[in-house]
């Protein structure tokens, strides 16, 4: 029973992974519609309020008690997932394409697996680093030679972009640790109640009576962020990275820099070029090598 079990949690554990791959990959072009309207400011803590809302009335229904043993971890998630990438990736997207976020994205698998090593006792083997440097690398000189014209650099909102996937990364591997003694959904939703005061603090800080008449487009962007990214999204993410291992679930955000793209030339009207696809390709071929790599975890 016990053979039949671990892979059948390996393929869930890809699925869902998969499933918040794509919730999340749609965040940099919606940040993107929303900043044009929204301050950035009132984009992450608003956000995060409308998600606060969802999580409490969750768990409200499903009658769940405070988890007091895991404060420090939550508060951990709560900085750098509901604060600091929000934060920083709306301050990258006034300022840079939503294609041009490849750079967060691609360091992301690298990151959560070295943010694994170190808080989580995972050992990844050196072939998995291989695989994640090579898939990293093309991400990046993708990013890097689409939005600088043949030329290596970085613009002003790349330092934003990468501060968000450090932030992130950590995060992300300080969740999925916590979603193996609770659920991954009531891991994002306590840390959303826990952090109330601040997001309501900060929603009042940066209102403007502008708000209360958003464009269509805008607002449906803010809901998204707030219910989706920020919310949604983390169910299936928390849970995958449980079922399936924080380092290897984490190589499916390799495909999320070519997701996002996808999503950008429908919301942005951004082009797919053939240099696009034929990178998608690699990336896609170096995710596959990647998960058949041995990855080893330290009880």
């Amino acid at each position: 029973m016990r053979q039949t079990s671990k892979p059948t949690d390996a393929t869930m554990g890809l699925i869902l992974g998969l499933i918040g791959v794509l919730i999340f990959s749609a965040t940099l072009p919606v940040t993107r519609i929303a900043v044009t309207f929204f301050d950035p400011g009132f984009l992450t803590f608003a956000r995060a309020m409308l998600a606060t809302l969802a999580a409490g009335v969750t768990l409200a229904a499903m009658r769940r008690r405070f988890p007091r043993d895991h404060v420090i971890a939550l508060l951990f998630i709560g900085v750098t997932l509901i604060y600091g990438f929000p934060g920083f990736m709306a301050l990258a997207m006034q300022t840079v394409p939503s294609s041009h976020g490849g750079v967060v994205l691609g360091i992301l698998p690298l990151t959560t697996a070295l943010f694994a090593v170190v808080m989580a006792g995972e050992r990844p083997s050196v072939l998995f680093w291989f695989w994640n440097v090579i898939g990293a690398t093309l991400i990046i000189i993708f990013t890097l030679r689409d939005s600088t014209g043949g030329g290596f650099g970085f613009a002003p909102g790349d330092f934003w972009l990468l501060a968000a996937g450090i932030t992130a990364s950590a995060g992300y591997v300080a969740s999925g640790k916590l979603s193996h003694i609770m659920p991954g959904w009531e891991v994002i939703c306590w840390t959303l109640v826990l952090f109330t005061p601040v997001s309501l603090a900060g929603s009042i800080w940066f209102w403007h009576p502008l708000y209360l008449s958003p464009p269509n487009s805008q607002l449906a962007a803010f809901a998204y962020l707030g219910l989706g990214s920020m919310f949604l999204g983390f169910f299936a993410w928390n849970t995958g990275l449980r079922l399936g291992g924080l380092s290897k679930i984490g190589q499916l955000q390799l495909l999320q820099t070519f997701f996002t793209l996808a999503i950008a030339a429908v919301l942005l009207g951004e082009q797919i070029s053939v240099e696009m696809l034929v990178f998608a390709c690699a990336i896609l071929l170096v995710v596959t090598l990647g998960r058949k790599s041995k990855v080893t975890i330290r009880n």
